[in-house]
């Protein structure tokens, strides 16, 4: 998907393909055909209803002169025509507009529902090189394009081509003379609207170009507010976006130049046109060859149809940025994700073996970042990664969690491929509990039931107690109801910390991985928690990511990574005899380690 500073150009040209893409997005309308139907017979004849209004019009002027009329003898009569024909115009919009709206409503909340669905079961690869701003963009803004198409847009180039399709040969039956003369200044109006239209368009992307910077700088600096103000960057990003303004600023005057100079040709041209009709139309009425009526009704009918003319313009760039918008939304529906068929649970018992695998990440496939790597853990065993970053260490637990694929070699689970195995249920057998904890913005209580949703409150209290954390919840006036806010900004970081332990020891899964899982805590809470997380793992296979040494004196295996490879394994004593060993470096970095 090519991006413009991570929002995609808004338009597309309305080609064949373009067109079948935008067609594809209406199967979330066929729910509600018949809805819909009712809504474009209304639309229909709302319009065929209005264009009787300028005939209306100039019976009331004739029948006022006192000229003989078949159907009316009175201008009260006509009158109450008129208003009749409105009301009924009326009655028809109503369940147009109410129809599209309750169409559209339903038909885009089912796209959103879908699309949301999709995000969520495409595999980690996709979000690599994807912004979430883009993808908040896919369900926010396109939908929100397709929305007014819906609702607008499409209803706006029914009416106008019902209008022309009705509306001119109305008038060449009623009106010959008239009606050539008039159609000999449209093609001036049309020439000019394509030549500026698209020049003014080109125009606009760039504004919306630079407008998109301007929104990449703010999500930017607001994904990342705690650095800049750690650097006391402020006026720093507030200069930088100010610069991107002025740059959209720039842009947008330079475009408004050409579109006040359309517009003003557009208004001379249009209302030009007219007072040629009308000054032909007269002449006409002085030779008598036409009635005053006529000449009125001509006119309106003119306004009505060089309207229609004139919004062509205006839809045809909505329908652009339709078929855009229905391009990027259906290139993510048809996506291949991760959703699998339904499958009974399954029970690992937690013997994990890599066999000759390595990898290198999508995004930098020159990159190899695990070479030949072989291990195998036995169920229940405790087995710690350590090295330094970027040696491997998260990618393997990547791997191992099926989040990417290896290049080559396999990943066995109890003895047989780990793709074998449905996804979703041998997940299902994982409990991980992150260096950097992530928790949703709501209550401590639906955090930790987030690793065993439907949990009751007495295992939510019972997970809390084990990880050291029902002390300080507890303390909250709100208890397990506490908000931890975005992110659970309004928790500490062993807070934070302790909650995600909870979540992992209410999973109770068959494999543990913890990623420096006492890092946050303070030396008293690192104890009771490390005593917590040892029972947790008991007759559990664990894999450990440390940094600290002293948290895996008691694992049974510890392999050190270094560039991708094992370079030792063993039990940490056997390490820290090793002479000159890359374990027993680190120990005496660690001057900590006792």
């Amino acid at each position: 998907m090519a991006t413009r500073s991570g929002i995609e150009e808004e338009k597309r040209p309305l080609n064949k393909a373009g067109i079948k893409k935008f067609i594809g997005v209406f199967r979330f309308v066929l729910p509600y055909k018949w809805i819909f139907a009712v809504g474009l017979v209304a639309l229909s004849l709302s319009s065929a209803v209005l264009l009787s209004f300028p005939y209306l019009s100039g019976k009331l002027l004739d029948v006022a002169q006192g000229q003989n009329d078949p159907y009316f003898n009175t201008i009260n009569q006509v009158a109450l025509t008129m208003i009749a024909v409105l009301l009924i115009q009326g009655v028809f919009s109503f369940l147009r507009v109410y129809t599209f709206t309750y169409v559209s409503e339903h038909a885009l909340a089912d796209l959103r529902l879908q699309l949301y669905s999709k995000i969520i079961w495409l595999p980690l690869p996709f979000f690599d090189n994807r912004r979430v701003g883009e993808l908040m963009s896919r369900i926010t803004s396109d939908v929100g394009i397709l929305y007014d198409t819906f609702t607008f847009t499409l209803a706006e180039l029914l009416r106008q081509v019902l209008m022309l399709v009705i509306g001119i040969p109305l008038l060449v039956a009623l009106y010959p003379k008239l009606t050539v003369f008039m159609l000999l200044t449209f093609p001036v109006l049309i020439l000019a609207a394509l030549f500026f239209g698209k020049f003014i368009r080109k125009l606009s992307k760039k504004t919306q170009d630079q407008l998109a910077n301007t929104n990449v700088v703010v999500e930017e600096t607001l994904q990342s507010i705690n650095v800049v103000k750690a650097f006391t960057n402020e006026f720093f990003e507030i200069h930088r976006y100010k610069t991107s303004l002025a740059d959209v600023i720039k842009t947008a005057i330079h475009a408004s130049r050409y579109r006040g100079a359309f517009i003003s040709f557009t208004i001379i041209a249009l209302f030009g046109g007219i007072v040629a009709v009308g000054w032909y139309g007269a002449s006409l009425v002085q030779s008598g060859e036409t009635e005053v009526g006529q000449l009125f009704s001509f006119i309106i009918y003119t306004v009505f149809i060089g309207g229609s003319i004139a919004g062509l313009g205006d839809i045809y760039s909505q329908l652009q940025k339709s078929v855009g918008a229905s391009e990027r939304i259906l290139e993510i529906l048809e996506t291949e994700d991760e959703k699998p068929q339904s499958a009974p649970a399954v029970k690992l018992q937690g013997k994990i073996s890599f066999e000759g695998v390595s990898f290198a990440y999508p995004s930098r496939p020159d990159v190899p970042v695990l070479k030949e790597i072989n291990f195998t853990i036995n169920p229940g065993n405790k087995v710690a990664l350590v090295g330094p970053s970027g040696s491997g260490k998260s990618t393997i637990i990547n791997l191992l969690l099926q989040f990417y694929q290896p290049g080559s070699g396999s990943i066995l689970v109890d003895g047989q491929p780990a793709t074998d195995y449905n996804l979703q249920v041998y997940r299902n057998n994982f409990g991980v509990v992150p260096q950097e904890i992530t928790l949703f913005g709501g209550t401590i209580r639906e955090n930790i039931a987030y690793g065993k949703p439907g949990a009751t409150d007495a295992e939510v209290i019972s997970a809390a107690r084990q990880a050291n954390a029902w002390e300080f919840i507890e303390s909250f006036p709100d208890g397990l109801n506490t908000l931890v806010g975005d992110r659970g900004v309004k928790l500490s970081g062993g807070q934070r910390q302790r909650v995600a332990i909870a979540r992992a020891i209410l999973r109770n899964p068959a494999i543990l991985i913890l990623d420096e899982a006492t890092s946050s805590l303070d030396a008293y809470s690192e104890k009771l928690v490390q005593e917590a997380l040892e029972t947790l793992m008991k007759n559990r296979t664990t894999i450990i990511i440390a940094h600290r040494l002293s948290t895996i004196r008691k694992a049974d295996t510890i392999l050190v990574i270094r560039e991708g490879a094992i370079a030792e394994a063993g039990n940490h004593t056997e390490l820290s005899n090793r002479e000159s060993g890359i374990y027993q470096n680190l120990l005496k970095l660690q001057v900590d380690v006792k």
